[in-house]
C-alpha cells in the first residue's frame, strides 16, 4: 500500500514539527496520528535528550482507546533501542497502531530495526514516504550518523576570475550587503565556525552572526581557529560570546571527531584560501557555498589553491543544488558529485 495524500500532507506537517525541536546530539523528530479516517489525532516532537521521543510525545496527547487502529506518521523510523527513554517501536505496538508511515530509514547501529520489529507485530509499515524531504531536514544528524563527522559547508567570496583579494591582500568587501547578510544567516544555523590564523591576523573577523542592524543572532557559532600563530589579545574574537578554540590543524579528521564530540554537528568554514582547500583536498567537504561578485580583481590571491588536481582527471565535480541572485552578487551551492573515471 503506498501513502495516500492525507498521509504524505500529514508527513509533511511531521517535517514541520521536527523544527521545533533543539539541534544537538539527537536527531530532530516530528509526528502525527491520524484516525481511520485520516483526520488528525494528535502531533509530537522531541523536545531534547531525555525527552519523550516525537511519536511518544504525539501517542501521550489522545486517550488509548482513540489510538487503536490508528496510523503514526514519523519522520524518522521509530527507533528501536532502549536509552533514556524506551524503544518507540514497542510504544507504538503497545498502543494498537495498524500503520507507520515513515520518510527516513535510522541508520543508527544500535537505534535501528524498528520497522522491522513493527512489521513483525502485525503492523503495516510504508517507509521512505518524501525521503529528501525528510533527509533534508535531518541532514546534519544523518552526517553524523553515516559519515561519523559533522555536516561541514565550506564558504568563500570571490571575483568573477576566482580571486578572494587584491594583490595587496585587501578583501573588503568583495560582495554586497545582501550576501553580506546571507552569510551571517547561514553563519547562524552553524554550530562552529572556522578560519584561519591568517585570515585572523589580517582581517580580525569577529565571527560573529549579526544581523544587518549591527545585533546578534539568537544561536551564535563557536569560533575554531587553525594554525600555531597566537591570537592577539585585543583580537575581536576574544569578545565573541563563545568561547573560542584553538587547532594547529594538521588533523582534520581528529578536529571534527572532537567537534563531534562537543555536540557540534554543523560546521562553516569561512577560510581563507589554505584552510578550505585543506578541507576540500582531505574530501572532508559536503556543501561548497560560493559568493560570486560581478568583478575582476587579478593577481595572485585565489579563492582556492591547491586541492590535491594535478591532472584534469582528478578534478573535483561539484553537482549544483541552487544559483540565487543577491542584490548584485550570486550565491552558489553545490556539493562533491560521485567522481568518474574516464574510460
Amino acid at each position: 500500500m503506498v501513502a495516500t495524500d492525507r498521509e504524505r500532507q500529514a508527513m509533511r506537517r511531521a517535517f514541520a514539527l521536527a523544527l521545533n525541536g533543539p539541534r544537538g546530539v539527537n536527531p530532530q523528530v516530528g509526528a502525527v496520528l491520524l484516525s481511520p479516517a485520516g483526520d488528525v489525532l494528535a502531533e509530537g516532537w522531541h523536545r531534547g535528550a531525555g525527552t519523550a521521543h516525537a511519536e511518544v510525545d504525539a501517542l501521550s496527547q489522545v486517550s488509548p482507546h482513540a489510538v487503536r487502529g490508528a496510523t503514526a506518521v514519523v519522520s524518522l523510523e521509530p527507533c528501536n533501542h532502549s536509552g533514556r527513554t524506551g524503544p518507540c517501536a514497542d510504544a507504538l505496538i503497545a498502543a494498537g497502531v495498524a500503520r507507520v508511515v515513515f520518510a527516513v530509514a535510522d541508520p543508527g547501529h544500535a537505534s535501528a530495526g524498528g520497522a522491522a520489529r513493527l512489521r513483525a507485530s502485525g503492523i503495516d509499515v510504508e517507509a521512505g514516504v518524501l525521503e529528501a524531504e525528510g533527509r533534508a531536514v535531518l541532514d546534519t544528524w544523518l552526517s553524523v550518523q553515516e559519515l561519523g563527522r559533522p555536516h561541514v559547508t565550506v564558504k568563500w567570496a570571490q571575483s568573477l576570475d576566482g580571486r578572494a583579494a587584491a594583490a595587496d591582500g585587501t578583501s573588503r568587501w568583495i560582495t554586497g550587503p545582501d550576501a553580506r547578510a546571507d552569510v551571517h544567516v547561514r553563519r547562524s544555523a552553524a554550530d562552529a565556525i572556522v578560519v584561519g590564523t591568517g585570515t585572523l591576523l589580517a582581517d580580525d573577523p569577529a565571527l560573529t552572526a549579526r544581523r544587518p542592524d549591527g545585533s546578534l543572532h539568537e544561536h551564535q557559532p563557536r569560533p575554531v581557529i587553525l594554525g600555531t600563530r597566537a591570537t592577539p589579545q585585543d583580537a575581536r574574537v576574544r569578545r565573541h560570546p563563545l568561547p573560542f578554540m584553538q587547532d594547529g590543524g594538521e588533523d582534520l579528521p581528529d578536529l571534527l571527531d572532537r567537534l563531534r564530540e562537543l555536540g557540534m554537528h554543523r560546521v562553516f568554514i569561512e577560510g581563507g584560501p589554505s584552510v578550505v582547500s585543506s578541507f576540500l583536498r582531505a574530501g572532508l567537504v559536503d556543501d561548497v557555498l560560493i559568493y560570486l561578485a560581478p568583478t575582476l580583481l587579478g593577481g595572485p590571491r585565489v579563492a582556492v589553491s591547491d586541492i590535491g588536481v594535478e591532472t584534469i582527471v582528478q578534478q573535483r565535480r561539484l553537482a549544483v543544488s541552487s544559483v540565487t541572485p543577491l542584490g548584485e552578487d550570486l550565491v552558489i551551492l553545490a556539493h562533491p558529485a560521485p567522481t568518474e573515471q574516464e574510460n
